[in-house]
């Protein structure tokens, strides 16, 4: 089953390659708002949009600025400045995605996605 993914701006063409190839569905942000949108336009859109917001950008991982109950799901992927672990992390997160394929799985949740775990916030 395919997932509604919509990307932020910080995410590369190889990580959105890696989750099209998965067989998701990809939406990019410059797509729809301009690339300087504030967060809260970006999430918005991804709500609108009804996806699951992919994002580096760690302003999304504070749960109290952007509560996981009020969103159809936020992954943050946890690079911290060492993009050469895009890989490995990639492939974490492909698998999971391919554990759990139902959309409603990711709703009212944050994942923050690491190299050696992905912990789940609700």
């Amino acid at each position: 089953m395919s997932l509604r993914i919509f990307a932020d701006h910080c995410i590369s063409n190889f990580i959105m390659s890696k989750l099209r190839d998965a067989g998701h569905t990809i939406f990019r942000l410059k797509d729809y708002i301009p690339q300087d949108s504030e967060d809260e336009v970006a999430i918005a859109k991804a709500q609108e949009l009804d996806s699951i917001l992919l994002s580096l950008n760690g302003d999304f991982s504070d749960i109290v600025t952007y509560p996981p109950a009020n969103y159809k799901g936020i992954i943050a992927l946890q690079v911290r400045n060492h993009p050469e672990i895009i890989p490995p992390l990639m492939t974490r997160l492909i698998n999971y995605l391919s554990a759990h394929p139902e959309t409603n799985h990711y709703e009212g949740k944050l994942l923050l996605v690491e190299v050696h775990r992905i912990r789940i916030h609700e």
